[in-house]
Formats: C-alpha cells, structure tokens, sequence
C-alpha cells in the first residue's frame, strides 16, 4: 500500500509501461501475422491467449533477473568474437523471424495467404507458442532497462500487465487493418525482417538503434497511407 503513495513509483510505472508499449510495437505487427494464419473464428481467442502467454513470459524473465545476467557471460569465441547464451537466444530468434517473414512475403505476393493449405508452424498452439516465445526475444533487453529505471519489481510487474493488456485492446484493430490492406502486411513484414536482420546483428555486437527502424517504418506506413488514400480517389 505504500507504494501507492510514492510520486516516484507512480513516475516510474507510467515510464515503463509507456516503455513497453513502445517496444511492444513489433509484437503487435507479428501476433497480427501469425494470428491472420488461422481460420478466422479462432483468430481472437489465439490472441488474446498469446498475449496472456506473452505476458507470463515477460514476468518469468523479470523475476529470473539473476540467470538473465548469466546469459551475458561468454561460453566460447569464434574468430576472437566472444559468444554468449544471450547471443546464440538473439542469433537464432532473428533468424527465424527474417526466414519467417521472407517465406510470408513470399507467400503473399504469390496469392497463397488466404487460403494457403496449413504449415506445420500454422497450428492453433504452435502460433500461441511462437508468440511467446518471440517475445521473449523482444524482452531480453527491456527487462534490464525496465530494472534500471525502477527498483520495485511490484512497479515493474504492473507496468508489463498494463502493457500487455494494452496490448490486446489494439491488437484486434491493427489485425484488421492490416488484413484490409494487403501492402500494408508486405510493409509490416519487411519491418519484421528488418528486425530480424537487427537482432542477428545484435547477436554479434553490431546493435542498430531500435528507433531507427521504428522512424524507417512509421514513415513507410505514413508514405504507404498517402498512396491508399490517392487510389481510392483515382477509383
């Protein structure tokens, strides 16, 4: 109850779940590509649960903070490089997002996303547990930063929880929105690829600023908008 209290608590709540949003900005474009796999009667009920997944994931990371620190230890160096366990999680997380999304891309522009015949990966819990499993990638870094600006992790559970349940009062709309405009699911999924190729980069200690590829891409969408709004005139 005292913390309900502190100015300072409540600056720091506000922060990280501003923070989250933010970086939860990426899982919302994936859990809508891999949510619109399904048929559409499941399509709701798969988020939401994927979210909830998400979110669980996202509070076991917080308070397993002690091995999170172990993955940052070199295990073995190639070429001078030294590899840690949180190198190999990014190496192999990004690389399945970019495959992932090259493979999407490709199926897309081929005409085969809507009534493509499922994959092994397009099963109702086998999306519920890439979500998760994706966003664990997303958390690894947020979950250090988020205990740098807040020493409770009562603040810090409440701000994922308010995040995630954000979350899911967006995610329907922007799978819709998405779903409606073909070239806006090409341009989300050249963002997951840019975001993949930045993740194996990271793996490798070559980060690129995360704000970069949100600038690149809110400014793709904004160009993108313009053009749906001028075919519709022309038509």
């Amino acid at each position: 109850m005292q913390l309900l209290f502190e100015p300072q608590a409540w600056l720091s709540f506000l922060t990280l779940t501003l923070l989250e949003i933010v970086l939860g900005i990426d899982n919302i474009i994936l859990l809508s590509v891999l949510v619109a796999r399904l048929p559409a009667p499941r399509r709701a009920s798969a988020r939401v649960l994927g979210l909830v997944f998400a979110m669980f994931t996202r509070l076991g990371l917080l308070y397993s903070i002690t091995w999170l620190a172990s993955l940052r230890r070199p295990l073995f160096s190639v070429l001078d490089v030294a590899i840690s366990g949180r190198a190999l999680v990014l190496f192999a997380g990004g690389l399945f997002l970019l495959l992932n999304s090259v493979l999407e891309i490709r199926a897309t522009l081929q005409g085969r996303g809507r009534d493509r015949t499922p994959g092994l990966l397009d099963g109702f819990w086998l999306v519920i547990l890439q979500i998760g499993v994706i966003d664990i990638l997303f958390s690894l870094d947020s979950v250090f930063t988020a205990i740098g600006l807040a020493n409770r992790i009562e603040v810090m559970a409440a701000a994922i929880v308010c995040s995630v349940v954000f979350m899911m009062w967006v995610s329907a709309a922007v799978g819709k929105f998405i779903d409606r405009y073909p070239t806006l699911k090409v341009l989300a999924l050249a963002f997951l690829v840019l975001v993949g190729a930045a993740l194996i980069g990271e793996s490798v200690d070559h980060e690129i600023p995360r704000g970069y590829l949100y600038f690149a891409m809110g400014f793709a969408t904004a160009v993108e908008w313009m053009n749906i709004r001028l075919r519709k005139r022309v038509s």
